[in-house]
Formats: C-alpha cells, structure tokens, sequence
C-alpha cells in the first residue's frame, strides 16, 4: 500500500481487519519494522484519539514520530500560479517537498470549513500532499472522510458480533454545531465493504451525499429503523443539501437507553453527553466507545505496517 487517503485503499479489508486483530494481541511483533523510520503528522486541526493512537502504533512499530500543529495560523497557499502578495506566506509545493525530507510517511489532519462545498470536497490541503509529497500520506480525516476510524469500526464490530452478518444501524444525532460528514460516510463506504446488513436513520433534509449512500436504505423513522438493531452508531453531520447547516428542530433524535435496547451502541467521539446520547448510554454495559477508541491504534498500525513493507 503507497498511501491511505478513502477506505478502499486497503485491497483486503477482511485480511485487514484480522491483521489489526492480532496486532492488538501482540502489538510489537514488527518492532523492528519501523526502526529508522520517521512518520511526520500534521493536525492543521486539534486532534486527542487521532494523534495519540498514531503515535502509539507508529511506536509499536519501532518508528519515531514528529508532530506539527499549524492549525489555522499556518497560512498555506494551494493555488497554482498565485500570486502570493496577500496573508499566505507559504506555497504546499515547497511544504510537501520540505516535509518529504524529513519524513517516511506523512499523515495529514485538515478539517472542511462547511461553508463552500465544492471548495471543501476538493480537499485542497491533503490532496496537495498527496501530490507534492515524495513519500506516502495518510489521511487523519479530511472533508470527504475518515478512514482510519471507519476501520477501527469494522475491527470494533468483528470483535463483537455475535451473528455474520448484524444489524448495524447509523442514525443521526442532533448538536448544536455544524459537523462535517466525514465519519458517517467513511463508515458507510466500510460498511459496503465487508457486507454489513446497513441502514441508515435521518431527519428527512439531512441526507448524506447520495454517491455514498448509494442504494443502503434510509429510514426517516428512527424507532422503526432501530427495531432488532446488533449495532447502532449515532452520530451528527450537518446538512449536505443545504450545505453546512444546522438543523435544532430533532432533539428527540438524542440516543436513550430504551432506544437502544440490547444493541451495541458506538461513536466516534467526542461526544456531548446529554445532547448526541443520554449518560445511561454512554455508561451502560452495551457502550463500545472507550473500545473503539482503543481500537484506534490498531487501525492506523495495520495501515503504517502496510506501507512501511512497501517502503
């Protein structure tokens, strides 16, 4: 593997996800694999769970780790033939080139602003890397997806699934700031993958964009789409059609217990308690968070793995 930009990167998802599972039973098997190696991580946006677990994979793997958090301040010029006589003090070409010499791999965090969406879906800070670079460049989650989490979900799931083939339910959740629809529709495209029995649950006007979603089906009921639920993962994008925008008028979307029944509740996080699911959720012996982001870790070690054999 040459670089892990969308989930299907990965050519064996299946092998994939058992290779992650016997990482997480001996994280340091290939702690020589690594050695000698750097792997440089960009966060032009704040991260906890992202960049902690990459690092720590990174480590198991015998690599060292730099970290840059340039966030908004670092003001990079992404068009060709600029004229850069205005903020922008920095052109991605010289970025990408220079970060290249310091690094083996680089992984790039860079958030859409939900203002523009043609802008945002050219995803402009990561796909410069991804162009410039002379080395491999991970995702850490762009405007178009996230998917490194979506395959710590899928390893999630395979470790707790008690049929072949469950039930998982993705259903929207209210918040009160715009989220980008990163994390479901990276979960979707995964979920296509390994043949999940999918359904995804919505306010009708929050659809998500319709090339993803393809023909999974969608319930605008969301008592009836969580009926028999083996998973359920809850979690807010803001609106696609009306780009950005915030819907308040579904409170009542809120995940409770009773609507959870015996399902297996996940997210992402962070979450807002009392807002995206009630405290009974989040603290009931059904929640898989605090295993999910555990997981985080062996996903992105299986993808660093991967491209370091390739290196």
């Amino acid at each position: 593997m040459k670089k892990f930009i969308q989930i299907n990167d990965i050519s064996n998802l299946r092998k994939a996800i058992d290779e992650a599972l016997s990482l997480k039973k001996e994280p340091l098997q290939f702690s020589e694999l690594g050695k000698s190696k750097r792997l440089v991580l960009l966060f032009f946006h704040t991260s906890l769970r992202t960049r902690l677990s990459t690092e720590n994979a990174a480590s198991n793997l015998g690599m060292q780790v730099s970290v840059l958090n340039p966030g908004d301040g670092w003001s990079l010029e992404l068009q060709e033939g600029a004229v850069m006589n205005l903020d922008c003090q920095e052109h991605i070409k010289e970025a990408a080139r220079v970060v290249s010499q310091y690094a083996d791999i680089i992984g790039v965090r860079a958030f859409p602003k939900l203002k523009d969406k043609k802008a945002d879906q050219l995803d402009s800070i990561l796909n410069g890397f991804v162009k410039y670079a002379s080395v491999p460049v991970i995702n850490l989650e762009c405007c178009n997806g996230h998917p490194l989490q979506a395959l710590t979900d899928a390893i999630t799931i395979e470790e707790e699934k008690k049929v072949s083939r469950p039930k998982i339910v993705l259903s929207w959740a209210p918040h009160p700031k715009a989220l980008p629809h990163a994390v479901p529709e990276s979960f979707i495209r995964c979920m296509r993958q390994i043949d999940a029995d999918l359904t995804i649950t919505h306010p009708k006007g929050l659809e998500l964009d319709p090339e993803t979603v393809g023909d999974v089906p969608i319930c605008y009921n969301q008592t009836e789409a969580l009926k028999d639920a083996d998973f359920v993962y809850v979690k807010n994008w803001s609106s696609y059609s009306n780009y950005g925008k915030v819907i308040r008028d579904f409170d009542n979307w809120m995940m409770t217990s009773d609507k959870l029944g015996g399902a297996y509740f996940m997210h992402c996080l962070p979450i807002r308690r009392n807002v995206v699911a009630e405290d009974s959720v989040l603290d009931g012996n059904r929640s898989l968070v605090i295993k999910q982001a555990n997981n985080r870790t062996f996903a992105a070690q299986v993808v660093l793995k991967r491209i370091l054999e390739q290196l």
